[in-house]
């Protein structure tokens, strides 16, 4: 899964090129990433796998539910690498 993970995130974005961002590679890792109405959050939220929930809280934070077992846990744990991959391409290009 991380050399899968790694690969998406290799590609660095041209200059004036749309990045389409983390729901977009969620959505090529995962079968079902669905993004949730915003009656049951402020801001934008989804779901990956009908297990875990993300939430953008702020420009600066994520929050992340899910019930603990081995396939929720698992899947956390990738979104938690996507996410950590994202934020060091961020930095080491800025």
């Amino acid at each position: 899964m991380a050399k899968t993970i790694r690969r998406l995130a290799e590609k660095t974005p041209e200059v004036g090129e749309t990045v389409s961002g983390f729901l977009h590679r969620l959505k090529q890792i995962f079968e079902s990433v669905e993004s949730l109405p915003n009656e049951e959050y402020e801001g934008p939220a989804f779901r990956v796998h009908e297990r875990l929930t993300v939430k953008y809280e702020s420009e600066k934070h994520i929050s992340l539910h899910w019930r603990s077992d081995p396939i929720s846990d698992m899947v956390s744990d990738s979104v938690i690498i996507s996410i950590l991959l994202i934020l060091i391409l961020i930095t080491s290009y800025c």
